[in-house]
C-alpha cells in the first residue's frame, strides 16, 4: 500500500513513457479495417425472393475468399494492437 510520503513524491516526479500505439500499430489497424470490410462486401448477396432458389449463394466468393478475409483481418487487428516494437536499450556505464 502506498504511504502518503510515496504519493508525494510520484506526484512530484515527471515520468515519461512511449505512447502506447505508434504509427506502425494505426497503420497494421487500417489494413485490419480494409480486409474486414472487404471480406464483408464480399459476403453480402443481392436480393432475391423467397420463393425463387438462386444457386449463386453457393459460389467461390462467398465460401472461400470472403471468410478467408475476415479472418485474415481479424488476425492482423490481433497483431496490431499486441505489437510492441523493439526500444534500443541505453547503456548506462
Amino acid at each position: 500500500m502506498a504511504t502518503e510520503t510515496d504519493y508525494q513524491v510520484d506526484k512530484n516526479k515527471k515520468m515519461e513513457r512511449a505512447p502506447l500505439f505508434r504509427i506502425t500499430n494505426y497503420i497494421l489497424m487500417g489494413v485490419g479495417v480494409l480486409l474486414l470490410f472487404i471480406g464483408y462486401i464480399c459476403l453480402s448477396g443481392g436480393k432475391v425472393p423467397d420463393e425463387v432458389f438462386d444457386g449463386e449463394i453457393f459460389n467461390t466468393r462467398r465460401l472461400v475468399i470472403a471468410p478467408i478475409l475476415i479472418f485474415l483481418g481479424l488476425v492482423t487487428e490481433a497483431v496490431a494492437i499486441m505489437w510492441r516494437p523493439r526500444v534500443p536499450q541505453k547503456d548506462n556505464n
